[in-house]
């Protein structure tokens, strides 16, 4: 089973650490697209940090940002579990779980990232800022970029498990499942408040984090959407199974209280 996440946006950078090592990374045949993306990445924010700021959607008030991009190669560097931040990764905590639910972690779990592609949580990665929907000069579209080089990196991570999809629309558009379609399983978190369903984007986020917390500790190990509802509802949650697509199966996770 793999478990894909999306990266947060904001993400925390370490003060010490060694420095970023490409063929350290997991999924060494996604290297040259990753040393690509970088090496745009950088040339951009020290030539030109004027013009980064515009391009990347980095706030004016916020131009740390560029410069830390522009020394990507020599930044300290930290567990990808420690680097990104925010509400889902608050709700999987990765650092509370249990031994064993940790080693399931770093076994299958991964994060979708625009300048690497795909990092497990325990690869060292420094923080950076680069948004899925960005142009990037010398590269183009990120989501066309990664479109071309991601699929030898996920068909080596997924190898003949199931797809648990937990990606946000932007990042879902660097990948898309072909003949695993029938072992994926998408899910969407709908809150549901006097009679109406709604997707609220933080309590999604949170619980999205929460099912994966619940998932690792369980050591449930699912091997196609059916299975993977019938777990998450012998973990307490309410689940909706959609029609299976070119795209995957679709779980809806029903709460009523946010």
């Amino acid at each position: 089973m793999l478990i894909l996440l999306p990266p947060s946006e904001g993400k925390t950078a370490p003060s010490r650490g060694s420095s970023l090592s490409v063929d350290s990374l997991s999924l060494p045949v996604l290297n040259p697209a990753r040393t690509k993306v970088l090496d745009a990445l950088v040339e951009l924010c020290q030539t030109r940090p004027e013009e980064a700021v515009d391009i990347l959607g980095i706030p004016k008030t916020q131009p740390e940002l560029v410069a830390l991009n522009a020394r990507l190669h020599e930044a300290p560097t930290a567990r990808a579990d420690r680097i990104y931040t925010g509400v889902l990764y608050d709700a999987l905590s990765p650092a509370t779980l249990s031994p064993a639910a940790k080693r399931r972690a770093t076994s299958r779990v991964m994060v979708t990232s625009s300048v690497f592609g795909l990092v497990g949580l325990a690869d060292r990665i420094p923080a950076y800022r680069l948004s899925g929907d960005t142009t990037l000069p010398g590269i183009g579209g990120i989501q066309a970029h990664w479109r071309n080089h991601l699929e030898p990196g996920m068909t080596e991570a997924l190898g003949d498990g199931m797809l648990v999809d937990l990606r946000s629309g932007t990042y879902a558009a660097f990948w898309r499942p072909d003949t695993s379609a029938a072992r994926t399983a998408t899910v969407r978190v709908l809150h549901e408040h006097n009679g109406t369903r709604k997707v609220v984007s933080h309590f999604n986020k949170a619980t999205k984090g929460r099912l994966v917390r619940a998932l690792l500790e369980s050591g449930a190990n699912p091997r196609n959407p059916t299975k993977l509802a019938d777990a998450f509802r012998d973990l307490g949650w309410t689940v909706e199974q959609g029609a299976p697509t070119k795209k995957g199966t679709q779980l809806d996770v029903i709460v009523t209280e946010i």
